[in-house]
């Protein structure tokens, strides 16, 4: 399915960073007018710069671009990040102004996709989760994110929204306080020990390209008011990863486990199930995760 010419306008939030990027080459490339909000000066015509918790400039750039689809995906991301109160504020009172700016404005779009997180799971004591369990958020980065689905979730009569439950993904651009690229790093600058936390434990560890088009296929499909795990059910040693990094790069590293970097009662094991999201969309092959480091590491 493809979009129609006349109606493909498509208005990402957040289109700078590190998912808006490859959003934006990926859906350009497949015929949608994208549109996206920045939080510092737009350096492209289409890029609109917009503070999503300031109302009155969401207002401005609905009226504006008068979106066909919306792909809301700006937000404080980072799970450490300390100021408790921008994060509710960038991710719950955000996502309110979008889409109460969306109905003040009258503008309907054909679907709405919210960037939730997996993190809303906390500790299930399950190593693979699905969207039927009871989210128990253990931080607030988590429970802001928890706090915009229930919030959201008053607009399903109004709007065709669909809700992501995104797991790990990275990919060449993604900042380098995140786990994968810190690895890579390390590898690229031929660095003899690395600290990192538990290493025996296994994540899903997804390319961006497997989300891009995961977030494609959300649009186009015919499913509203669902929340649904972005996910692949495929979690990988990160042992496993370090191996295959070492064998990318041709030597071995020494590991130290830093206690503060371990978290207590970490699950060994965990993944989200792809069971609903494939019944949506169909299914989608993730790229083999060497060729991810690989690419990564190349860069």
């Amino acid at each position: 399915m493809k979009p129609d010419s006349h109606s493909n306008k498509v208005l990402i939030t957040g289109i700078n960073g590190f998912t808006g990027i490859y959003l934006e080459k990926f859906l350009v490339q497949k015929g949608f007018d994208v549109y996206g909000t920045v939080i510092d000066t737009p350096k492209e015509a289409k890029h609109i710069q917009c503070d999503i918790t300031e109302k009155d400039q969401v207002d401005t750039v609905m009226h504006a671009v008068k979106p066909d689809y919306i792909i809301h995906i700006a937000a404080i991301s980072f799970v450490a990040e300390n100021n408790a109160s921008l994060i509710y504020n960038v991710n719950t009172i955000g996502t309110e102004n979008i889409l109460q700016s969306l109905l003040d404005n009258g503008i309907h779009p054909k679907k709405i996709i919210l960037a939730g997180s997996a993190t809303v799971y906390g500790n299930q004591g399950k190593e693979m989760l699905d969207e039927s369990m009871c989210p128990r958020p253990l931080n607030h980065y988590a429970c802001s994110k928890l706090s915009m689905e229930h919030m959201a979730s008053n607009y399903f009569n109004i709007f065709d929204i669909i809700i992501t439950r995104p797991f790990n993904y990275t990919g060449i651009g993604q900042e380098e306080h995140f786990l994968i690229p810190k690895i890579v790093k390390y590898f690229k600058e031929k660095k003899k020990k690395i600290e990192l936390g538990n290493i025996h434990i296994a994540r899903e560890f997804n390319d961006i390209h497997y989300v891009t088009e995961v977030y494609y296929k959300l649009l186009l499909c015919n499913a509203k008011s669902a929340i649904v795990n972005l996910s692949s059910g495929r979690p990988i040693k990160l042992l496993d990863v370090i191996q295959t990094m070492q064998d990318i790069a041709g030597y071995e590293i020494e590991i130290k486990v830093n206690p503060a970097f371990v978290r207590a009662n970490e699950i060994k094991s965990l993944a989200g199930s792809n069971k609903l999201l494939f019944e949506l969309i169909g299914r989608i092959q993730p790229k083999d995760f060497y060729i991810t480091l690989k690419e990564m590491y190349e860069a």
